[in-house]
């Protein structure tokens, strides 16, 4: 029988929710949190397929970590990385054929900001498990934080621009903190 893991949600996370409503709108908001609540789903489905079990998923302000029980394969737990941008890839497929695009920018976004290679993001993480798998974790360790210093400097670096440029909104503050803790070596100790 599925048991559904403990969930812990930050107050910083309750604060980032409130200020993106406050620069966006709730209605965004909603619609954000609605695509990474189907983005974790994905992750969550993907975990029990591969007879993975989610002890906790703890909910901060630089997004969700969920908590295995056990160890997997690096092929289980690669599979359960990609799942999560995989859900979000299918959802904005199905929302855009629907005219809901908003919706199915959301779901883009999510897919492709989760993609990048920088721990602990889902694309960090997949790109670990791989060249792990491939190579060896020393190797997969000297890799990534290589990538992932590089990627998190790149992104930082451009949406610092195109917030400049454009005038835009500030809420992005929050994504490049996060990029550039995790780019200078935060681990994720899944």
């Amino acid at each position: 029988m599925w048991k559904p893991p403990e969930c812990t949600v930050s107050g910083g996370f309750f604060l980032l929710v409130g200020w993106f409503a406050l620069c966006c709108g709730w209605q965004m908001a909603l619609t954000v949190l609605g695509a990474a609540a189907w983005h974790e789903f994905g992750h969550l489905l993907a975990l029990r397929l591969c007879g993975g079990e989610a002890r906790r998923l703890r909910v901060g302000m630089l997004g969700a970590v969920i908590e295995v029980r056990g160890a997997m394969g690096y092929g289980q737990e690669l599979a359960s990385a990609l799942a999560g941008p995989l859900a979000n890839l299918l959802a904005a497929a199905v929302l855009g054929r629907m005219g809901c695009t908003t919706a199915a920018g959301a779901n883009g976004v999510l897919c492709a900001f989760n993609l990048l290679p920088v721990r602990p993001l889902d694309g960090g993480r997949a790109l670990y498990l791989l060249l792990a798998w491939l190579a060896g974790p020393g190797t997969a360790e000297w890799g990534c934080r290589w990538v992932g210093i590089s990627t998190a400097l790149a992104a930082a670096s451009g949406t610092a621009w195109l917030v400049w440029r454009t005038e835009g909104s500030l809420w992005l503050l929050p994504a490049i903190v996060g990029l550039l803790t995790a780019g200078a070596g935060w681990r994720d100790d899944r």
